[in-house]
């Protein structure tokens, strides 16, 4: 943190102070500058034993800083983004804790950092507008805030919800839900009881029907995609999702296989592919095909946009391997192949 602090509110140099009229040296209680990355409150400071007039002492002196209306930093310096954490939680007043973007930051659900800082109060809670916060009022504040992660924040089912209700589209709602559950920060049973509990929620058989494919080990929206627009629409064989195998003491996974089928699908969302990356891929399909599987590798443009194609090419393949079963039409406009492996659903 810039600049310095003694984490004792009575001494101004980093050491106990001589009680003097104009200095908190006679504050019998200690506050640990580091509980709160520095950051102290008028009424903790009162709290503590010390008088208005220490307090404008301190900020007089250039010892202490003022961040928000009552709200300071125990030391000079530039303030970090922990400080200006808790200085929104404790302006916000009781009860308040981060959400949204901001808690998601804090859990690694993303590492972008929010303009504003989010912070969620209890509705009803009287807090006047604060410089650089973004407020949110919930009934469910209290119930939603983590028991003991601290600054205070949202629990991770609460901050994957909340992000849900604020994406601009389902593509984005769903992705939120998808990679919580990939990064292991919770898990698809833990957000549908979450998600029981709110009486409003958007898109939310959409959200059901991901969490149910999260179950299955779909980690991403891509493979969502696939699944449901591909395997699923054209009535491939059910394949088996981050499909492991060991590499000498290395595990690898694979995003989709059709184990009885010697057949891996890879699908891959990145709009750019550093070449590090795409050698390793190389060296895995290699070994791959050394074991005599084939491996088919799909991106958005495939999946998206022609995913018909994509699944009379697996198709394909799997027949290849033993499979005997027959492709469907997704509907009227699907473009498989016309021939005798192609059953039309006469479906949407």
């Amino acid at each position: 943190m810039g600049g310095s602090h003694s984490g004792e509110v009575g001494s101004a140099a980093g050491r106990p102070s001589r009680p003097r009229s104009r200095e908190p040296g006679s504050c019998a209680q200690r506050w640990s500058a580091e509980a709160q990355a520095g950051v102290i409150s008028r009424v903790q400071a009162l709290g503590l034993g010390m008088t208005g007039e220490m307090i404008a002492w301190q900020l007089q002196r250039g010892h202490w800083q003022r961040l928000h209306q009552g709200i300071y930093a125990a030391f000079s310096g530039q303030p970090e983004r922990s400080s200006w954490l808790w200085a929104a939680v404790l302006r916000a007043g009781p009860d308040s804790m981060l959400s949204h973007q901001t808690a998601a930051e804090l859990s690694g659900l993303t590492t972008r950092q929010s303009a504003h800082i989010h912070v969620t109060v209890p509705r009803g809670s009287p807090v006047a507008p604060i410089a650089g916060v973004a407020l949110h009022y919930s009934r469910r504040a209290r119930a939603a805030c983590h028991p003991v992660l601290s600054p205070p924040r949202t629990r991770v089912e609460e901050t994957v919800l909340d992000l849900v209700q604020t994406a601009p589209n389902l593509e984005d709602a769903l992705s939120w839900v998808l990679s919580a559950c990939a990064s292991r920060r919770t898990t698809a049973a833990r957000l549908c009881a979450a998600m029981s509990l709110r009486r409003r929620m958007r898109w939310r058989a959409e959200l059901a029907s991901a969490l149910a494919d999260a179950g299955l080990g779909v980690h991403s929206l891509l493979e969502h995609r696939y699944l449901n627009g591909v395997e699923r629409a054209h009535g491939l064989p059910a394949g088996t999702r981050q499909w492991r195998t060991r590499r000498g003491s290395r595990s690898e996974y694979a995003d989709v296989a059709y184990e009885g089928y010697q057949t891996l699908v890879e699908l891959d969302g990145r709009t750019t592919h550093p070449e590090h990356a795409r050698w390793r891929d190389i060296r895995r399909d290699n070994a791959h095909a050394a074991d005599g599987r084939a491996t088919l590798r799909y991106g958005w443009i495939e999946v998206g946009q022609d995913s018909c194609r994509v699944a009379q090419e697996v198709a394909d393949v799997l027949r290849r391997h033993g499979w005997d079963g027959r492709l469907r039409r997704c509907g009227r406009s699907c473009r498989i192949e016309p021939g005798p492996v192609a059953a039309s659903a006469g479906g949407g």
